[in-house]
């Protein structure tokens, strides 16, 4: 028994729809290509920074590594006011994305950080107090906040990005504060395996390594301290190399900026308690380190700053 399968030939209207649709994908992809080429390179995002020609550039990433109270959250509010503010106030006027993991985002001190840098930078055109207003919300619509409260729901929050990333290519800046946050809970959940309790951060780390690649964006993530023991090998390491290798490896491998932040004690003697004076506060003065390595060569930096009322002042 033969079986016969008759094929109608196409008309002449089909052809024309799948050219079209075939024109349609073209020009999407072509659209697509122009979006990513269009990404603000954030490489003089903060000059005092990194060394001479050697901020991030598109693609890179950047680790604030140091324990708590070093900095570090004060630091990528710097970063970010700078990236959201407009040109006139000295910004870039471009988006960020903030994932917040250690809920530790404060929105009424990004503001006051926002509104104090608006008041110095364009004073000459903004005079009103309605038109500052507006300012205000123009560089608050630039930011997208998301917060994450488990290392599964910050994998799918990586996922769902793409879609953020496609359709806004004004967004040039991705901060993560911490990318540490679950390294306790993912270690106990996953016993005495070590490949178990990085799963997890094996897998964003190889989704943010296909976000930098196709999107061409930015990271800026903290990174905290962890308890060593002191008779460890960690406890010979130099101050100027300490022991930061406790998380994944496709994580490190993704690092290309290092900030080592610290406090300068000598400085500190003088502060009071937690509430005391603001103006003896304002004389911490906290260090930062950074190391760079990208194309085969290495630089460093070390630079100081204060935290005031209105943001990070380098000194």
């Amino acid at each position: 028994m033969h079986l016969c399968v008759i094929c109608n030939p196409p008309n002449k209207e089909e052809e024309e729809e799948e050219e079209e649709g075939r024109g349609e994908m073209a020009e999407s992809g072509t659209q697509l290509f122009a979006r990513l080429e269009a990404r603000r390179c954030l490489k003089n995002i903060e000059p005092r920074l990194f060394a001479d020609d050697g901020g991030p550039d598109h693609g890179e990433v950047v680790e604030l590594y140091g324990p708590e109270g070093t900095g570090k959250t004060e630091l990528l509010y710097h970063l970010l006011c700078r990236c959201v503010l407009p040109v006139a106030a000295g910004g870039l006027e471009v988006d960020v994305v903030f994932v917040d993991t250690d809920y530790s985002l404060d929105m009424f001190r990004l503001v006051s950080i926002l509104d104090s840098r608006l008041n110095a930078g364009v004073s000459t055109s903004l005079t009103s107090a309605r038109s500052n207003d507006a300012a205000l919300r123009s560089c608050l619509s630039r930011l997208l906040v998301v917060h994450c409260c488990s290392s599964s729901q910050l994998l799918l929050t990586f996922h769902f990005l793409e879609t953020t990333l496609s359709s806004r290519p004004s967004v040039a800046l991705l901060l993560i504060d911490s990318i540490s946050a679950f390294y306790w809970p993912d270690r106990s959940e996953g016993g005495a395996n070590v490949t178990r309790q990085e799963e997890k951060l094996s897998k964003c780390s190889e989704l943010l390594a296909r976000l930098l690649r196709d999107y061409r964006i930015t990271i800026f993530a903290t990174c905290h301290t962890i308890r060593r023991s002191s008779s460890g090998p960690s406890s010979s390491s130099s101050a100027s190399e300490p022991d930061r290798s406790y998380l994944c490896r496709s994580w490190q491998r993704l690092v290309t900026h290092r900030l080592l932040c610290s406090r300068q004690e000598a400085e500190n003697k003088l502060a009071p308690a937690d509430g005391g004076n603001r103006e003896l506060r304002s004389r911490q003065v906290f260090s930062v380190h950074c190391s760079s390595s990208w194309m085969g060569t290495k630089a460093s930096r070390v630079s100081s700053f204060r935290v005031t009322d209105g943001g990070v002042e380098f000194t």
